[in-house]
């Protein structure tokens, strides 16, 4: 039997006898969670607890979870919607609204929506993370073990604790612009498999050369 030539997105377990880790959109039910490809998902008890793990994301909301292709997220990442936000501007912050009865007539339930939670590509999430509502990080971030996203992380930032707070940059700002024009994550598995020594290497020179033969050709 050949080798296949590429790892295909849309099979649930792209590790050969291995069936904690996944390709995350294959199991994805719920419509506003949009998940890109090549997004793995990692998980020795179920791989089922990430959409459990999804929490208060109520339809009546709207709000979505979107996460870019390349992804890494690990066991036990959580991500706190929209639903968990309760009005604040009364005496009660009970939501008497959503039981029905009367009580949806009376109570006007002001609850603002901070928006979709946005995760870009190639995003790597550590064990245990939680992230807020609302919440965007950029592409190339990597967000370290146990910590609390209260807010938006810059591209190519490592961030980390309770509130995370940022530890560093990746690269130079110089390098991550270049990176986030360059978005090899929406090349075909053709062309990130060719040039895949140089994305893995971080060789920049190279795939400088490679993205202004692109440009030129246009």
């Amino acid at each position: 039997m050949s080798e296949f030539k590429y790892p295909d997105p849309n099979n649930l377990y792209p590790i050969n006898n291995v069936k904690r880790t996944i390709y995350l959109k294959n199991i994805i039910k719920n419509p506003n969670i949009i998940v890109g490809d090549y997004t793995y998902y990692d998980d020795p008890e179920d791989i089922y607890n990430f959409e459990k793990n999804v929490l208060y994301h109520f339809e009546f909301m709207g709000d979505k979870l979107v996460i870019g292709n390349f992804c890494q997220i690990a066991t036990g990442v959580r991500f706190i919607m929209n639903g968990s936000n309760h009005a604040m501007e009364g005496i009660s912050t009970y939501p008497f609204k959503v039981f029905g009865g009367i009580w949806a007539k009376k109570d006007p339930m002001n609850v603002v929506s901070k928006g979709d939670t946005v995760i870009g590509n190639d995003v790597w999430i550590g064990n245990s993370v939680t992230i807020m509502q609302g919440i965007k990080i950029g592409d190339g971030a990597i967000i370290g073990t146990n910590s609390l996203v209260t807010k938006n992380v810059e591209p190519y930032s490592i961030v980390g604790g309770n509130p995370a707070k940022e530890i560093r940059k990746r690269f130079s700002e110089e390098t991550i612009q270049f990176l986030l024009e360059l978005k090899w994550w929406d090349w075909d598995v053709e062309k990130i498999s060719d040039h895949l020594n140089l994305i893995t290497s971080g060789d920049i020179n190279a795939l400088k050369e490679i993205f202004m033969n692109q440009k030129n050709k246009f």
